[in-house]
């Protein structure tokens, strides 16, 4: 009985050394960038994806879509979405968790991918730099040459036109307070992503999104592409006109937890932030208070002890 005991005591010993010889006990969560509309994941995106990779520790990527800058306007969020979707599932390195900082549009793919994803890893933290959450009411500006000219000069002819829907991707998140009608009937990406139709409701986006650790909204108080720039916090027009603005806490989407946002901040998860900075202008010292805590958490794991028994020590 005392040599199985023995013998017993050694093996745990053993396995105890393999385990913590080659398994590390924490890694840092790595993260993932979505850059905004009339851009790419290089040049100054890149910069900055090593800028907060260096300023946290944690491995980042940009994770492109399509061309980058072209399909950032013509290629519509439902797409964008899907394609990030199939991404991230196939990077093995996000496999058990990952956080998310999204700029601008790259915020609506972002969430998108959080709520419509199925069989996707989990996203931990998510910071969003100026998104235009609850939508815009203007179209945004265009300084990208022809192309994106000519897609402004679309949007404005018929926003709310399937074609314009199925191929110019602001279109997607375009909200003309006192069009609220055709909104809920013809725009085909924001809608659904804040759970807004009456008939569609969706448990499982609220859930989704709701399942976030940390959700940080930067708004930038000179913006001036978002309008009104507190769509940035999810705060809105409210419905037919542009005279009265709700903070987040006084619109529907929040009352009624359409999609999980009033439950977040009841348990003390979403961090409503500003700085002074025009649209996405936000110097590196804001980056370090605002963005960078939230990438810099390990991810702890735990193992699980078992009592290894000596079947026949009884026996003999």
């Amino acid at each position: 009985m005392e040599k199985c005991s023995r013998r017993s005591v050694l093996l745990h010993m053993v396995i105890a050394a393999v385990l913590f010889s080659f398994v590390p006990v924490s890694t840092s969560i790595p993260f993932i960038l979505f850059h905004g509309i009339g851009d790419k994941c290089s040049g100054g995106v890149s910069n900055f994806t090593q800028l907060l990779s260096n300023l946290s520790g944690s491995p980042g990527s940009c994770l492109e879509i399509g061309n980058g800058e072209n399909d950032s306007w013509f290629m519509p969020l439902t797409k964008q979405t899907s394609l990030a979707c199939e991404k991230v599932k196939q990077m093995k390195e996000l496999s058990q968790g990952y956080n998310i900082v999204a700029e601008s549009q790259g915020n609506l793919v972002a969430r998108g991918l959080i709520e419509f994803c199925d069989n996707a890893p989990p996203v931990i933290n998510y910071v969003s730099l100026g998104g235009p959450h609850a939508g815009i009411a203007a179209i945004p500006k265009c300084t990208s040459g022809p192309l994106c000219a000519i897609a402004e000069a679309l949007l404005k002819s018929a926003i709310y036109n399937d074609f314009i829907q199925d191929h110019l991707a602001p279109s997607g998140f375009v909200k003309i307070p006192s069009q609220i009608s055709k909104y809920l009937a013809h725009s085909k990406y924001l809608p659904k992503l804040n759970n807004e139709r009456p008939d569609e409701k969706n448990s499982t986006f609220n859930d989704r999104f709701a399942s976030l650790h940390n959700l940080v909204l930067v708004m930038f108080q000179n913006d001036t592409t978002l309008i009104p720039k507190e769509t940035a916090w999810f705060g809105y027009y409210q419905d037919g006109g542009f005279d009265t603005l709700l903070s987040p806490q006084q619109t529907k989407l929040y009352k009624e937890d359409w999609i999980g946002l009033k439950a977040l901040d009841v348990a003390g998860k979403v961090k409503f932030e500003s700085v002074l900075g025009d649209h996405l202008v936000i110097s590196d010292e804001e980056v370090e208070e605002y963005v960078v805590p939230y990438l810099m958490q390990n991810e702890d794991f735990e193992f699980l002890s078992h009592n290894l028994t000596c079947d026949y020590c009884d026996s003999n």
